[in-house]
């Protein structure tokens, strides 16, 4: 017996024995476990700013540009915001002008605007992690000059071979004005490879004069102003160079259609030959005349550039009234212009009154009673000079209608056209060749 129970003793030993060993061990295994986490643990880094690199800038233009970021490193933590920042001064931040362009770690392109033009702007891509707000390198670009804006100014002091104009800079597109002035030529829309007159440089207003053009001839004119940009033009004006006669009297001209016309009646005391046109002033002399004779309205030289010169028939008749290269208007000529104003067809051959508003068209704006100026759409300026009576030298209706002379209609009457103040339409008829009528020159 006391050797069965030796026995079991030594069991039970053995059993509490093994318990202890295993108990030891978890014991060891829960020990090694948490040294491992907290080794582990201790072994984990904070969060650091990202690492960015900015795209260079592309797409280049007045007011924007395209660029963006590219994350080397998140820093070991989300990227929430990122995008580009920029400015006029150096490293630009987020505090100014910058664009958000989402989170995540991709890279990221962008496109700014609202930029000035021709400025110089440093950008940086940024990014944002919970460890704070990192720059990419700096990069810099200038955006492209603007064209500028240009007005040009009316066109004055017309003469036979000249006139002035100029132009307003209104906007210099950010960048220097290289160049200025006016181009010109006798078809539309003029460029600087045609002629054309610099006025320097810079900003502001100018004058440019025109120089050796041809008289009684039609220009279209522009204002021009370079910069970086390239060159732009200002609105397109016209004119018509004037002529002169033998005498040196001036005439502003005018096209109509596809004709040129005086636009001021003729005013010579001469031929073109230089020989003289017998002045006659007595109504008894002047209503037997079957030669060439002129006068002044109411004999009174004060008429003379406000109205020009009456002309008898035969004056008319010898194609040396109107200075060289134009001519008196025939009866068809006449008509041409009268077809350009917008007179039907079936009406342009018709006698005495004819048409719509022809004559409204042909009338000046001013010297016409009140309530009878024109509208002189057509740049003819026709005045109310009266006339000439061939039967009594009487001198008729100033201030109420005027008269041209044009083609001849047999032996004792001349073709004329006449507008009336209280009429808007032209009248067409025959007349004595001893009346006193004023010309218009037409060119050759």
């Amino acid at each position: 017996m006391d050797n069965l129970k030796g026995v079991t003793r030594t069991t039970t030993y053995n059993s509490a024995n093994k318990h202890n060993i295993r108990s030891k061990r978890t014991f060891d295994c829960v020990i090694l476990v948490i040294a491992v986490n907290l080794f582990l643990y201790g072994c984990v880094k904070d969060p650091v700013i990202p690492v960015l690199k900015t795209i260079s800038a592309t797409d280049i233009t007045i007011n924007s540009v395209m660029c963006g970021g590219e994350i080397i490193d998140d820093g070991g933590a989300p990227v929430t915001a990122k995008g580009v920042c920029w400015g006029e001064s150096p490293e630009p931040a987020v505090e100014g002008s910058h664009t958000n362009d989402g989170a995540g770690p991709e890279s990221f392109t962008t496109t700014i605007t609202g930029l000035d033009p021709n400025t110089l702007y440093y950008i940086r891509a940024y990014a944002e992690n919970s460890a704070g707000i990192a720059y990419g390198n700096e990069i810099s670009f200038t955006t492209s000059a603007a064209a500028a804006a240009i007005t040009t100014n009316n066109i004055s002091d017309i003469s036979v071979n000249g006139a002035v104009s100029g132009g307003i800079i209104t906007y210099d597109g950010n960048a220097e004005i290289t160049d200025k002035g006016v181009c010109w030529s006798t078809g539309t829309l003029p460029e600087i490879t045609d002629s054309f007159k610099s006025a320097g440089s810079g900003p502001g207003s100018f004058t440019s004069n025109m120089t050796g053009l041809l008289p009684g001839t039609k220009y279209y004119v522009r204002a021009y102003a370079v910069n970086s940009a390239g060159t732009i033009y200002g609105e397109q004006k016209t004119f018509n160079t004037s002529i002169s006669d033998i005498e040196g009297n001036i005439y502003r001209t005018v096209r109509i259609g596809s004709q040129v016309w005086m636009a001021e009646n003729l005013r010579s005391t001469r031929y073109n030959d230089k020989t003289e046109i017998p002045n006659v002033t007595e109504d008894a002399e002047w209503i037997i005349l079957s030669t060439p004779a002129w006068c002044w309205m109411l004999n009174d030289i004060r008429y003379k550039e406000t109205f020009g010169a009456l002309y008898n028939w035969y004056a008319v008749n010898t194609d040396k009234l109107c200075p060289s290269g134009w001519h008196i208007p025939t009866d068809d000529e006449y008509k041409a212009l009268e077809l350009s104003l917008g007179m039907s067809a079936d009406q342009v051959d018709l006698w005495n009154w004819r048409g719509t508003d022809q004559g409204a068209q042909m009338k000046s704006t001013t010297g016409w009673a009140e309530g009878e100026n024109g509208t002189n759409s057509s740049g003819f300026s026709g005045l109310s000079g009266g006339y000439r009576y061939g039967a009594t030298g009487a001198f008729n209706a100033l201030g109420m209608l005027t008269y041209w002379w044009s083609s001849e209609y047999n032996e004792e009457y001349g073709v004329y056209r006449r507008i009336d103040g209280d009429n808007s339409g032209v009248y067409r008829n025959v007349t004595s060749k001893r009346g006193g009528k004023y010309v218009r020159c037409v060119k050759d």
